[in-house]
């Protein structure tokens, strides 16, 4: 094998003297490397802390909370919700556009869109008075007709309490179904509803609804297959929700407070399904009734183990973890994923009112 044409380098030994101390490696490096890093920490300004105040209140989404950002969503708020009622009449094979229009008990009527509103003050005043919660939230200007204060709003919504008294007088064992508009027929949950109302309607029991799609028309269609009372209370919206075909008796409302209480005057328990901000409403309305002491011996049925898993847990380890509810409050809320349960559960209930009544 043929040698390398490259000579070798030669190793050229040093020899240290031993008299003199040998200089510790990278000495003079570090102590000039030392030196610069002083010279710049002390021409460096102090890095300082940034305060969460300083970016400004977020969303839960994480944007930065604006009026406009408010405004929008806003809008954007009833225009999804609208969506998705209509969404639920779809899927039922109905046209949103032929329902009748049971709130204004008349003609279709064109409402004025909203406009973009300007800032936060102006949010009720800014925009077209469109539904009767508006108009009574509303400060009525000075030199406004009568029939525009608020003392006749007042007498507006005696008169509104008194027809859904009078509607809904012959209902003694009531039953109130919530959930979501946009739950298809096709749906699990949907089924579901519709046998858990059938199942009370069987006992005797009326169902109560929103008379809205989905779920609502699930329950009402269920009373129906029960052979009882299927009934719906309206609310008047921005936009035109329309009743559901199977409800027997409708009653309108203007006022989402009257068709609260209606809902828990006339009933002996509710049932949760999947929803959303509607239902969470109705949920926490009847949760704080009854840890007020107003009603007793009223079931709150959460249908759905799955769907509610998240919000129990955060009621356990954070709200009840913190004590701002007792650990026995969530003793007031029952999960359920089977019909025939949920309805045996409002059946007991019924008659421990009864046997509370008769004490």
């Amino acid at each position: 094998m043929a040698r390398s044409s490259r000579t070798p380098a030669k190793r050229v030994a040093v020899k240290r003297d031993a008299s003199k101390p040998a200089a510790p490696k990278s000495t003079t490096a570090k102590s000039t490397t030392a030196k610069s890093t002083t010279a710049k920490s002390a021409t460096a300004k102090p890095a300082t802390p940034r305060s969460p105040k300083a970016n400004g209140p977020r969303t839960a989404t994480g944007k930065r909370a604006s009026p406009a950002l408010r405004a929008a969503a806003e809008q954007s708020s009833v225009a999804e919700y609208e969506k998705r009622t209509q969404e639920g009449h779809r899927l039922a094979g109905r046209d949103p556009a032929q329902l009748v229009d049971h709130v204004s008990r008349g003609p279709r009527v064109e409402r004025t869109p909203r406009r973009a509103l300007r800032d936060v003050d102006s949010a009720i005043r800014d925009v077209p008075r469109l539904t009767e919660d508006e108009k009574l939230l509303h400060s009525p200007d000075a030199g406004e007709p009568f029939t525009l204060t608020d003392p006749w709003r007042a007498m507006r919504v005696f008169s509104e309490v008194i027809e859904g008294f009078d509607a809904l007088a012959h209902v003694t064992k009531g039953v109130s179904i919530f959930g979501s508009a946009r739950t298809s027929p096709d749906d699990l949950q949907y089924r579901h509803a519709r046998e858990v109302a059938r199942l009370l309607a069987e006992a005797g029991f009326a169902i109560i609804t929103g008379a809205g799609p989905g779920i609502m028309e699930a329950a009402n269609r269920g009373a129906k297959d029960g052979g009882g009372a299927s009934i719906g209370c309206n609310i008047e919206l921005p936009f035109e929700q329309g009743a559901n075909p199977y409800v027997d008796t409708l009653v309108n409302f203007r006022y989402f407070f009257v068709r609260k209480t209606m809902f828990v005057k006339y009933s002996n328990a509710f049932i949760i399904f999947p929803g959303g901000f509607g239902t969470l409403d109705e949920l926490f309305e009847a949760l704080t009734l009854i840890q007020c002491g107003k009603i007793y011996q009223f079931p709150v049925i959460l249908f759905g183990r799955h769907y509610w898993a998240g919000l129990m847990r955060w009621l356990h380890s954070r709200v009840a973890g913190e004590g701002k509810i007792s650990p026995g409050d969530l003793d007031l809320v029952m999960l359920t994923d089977d019909p025939a349960e949920a309805a045996q559960a409002v059946i007991d209930a019924h008659a421990a009112q009864h046997a509370h009544a008769d004490v």
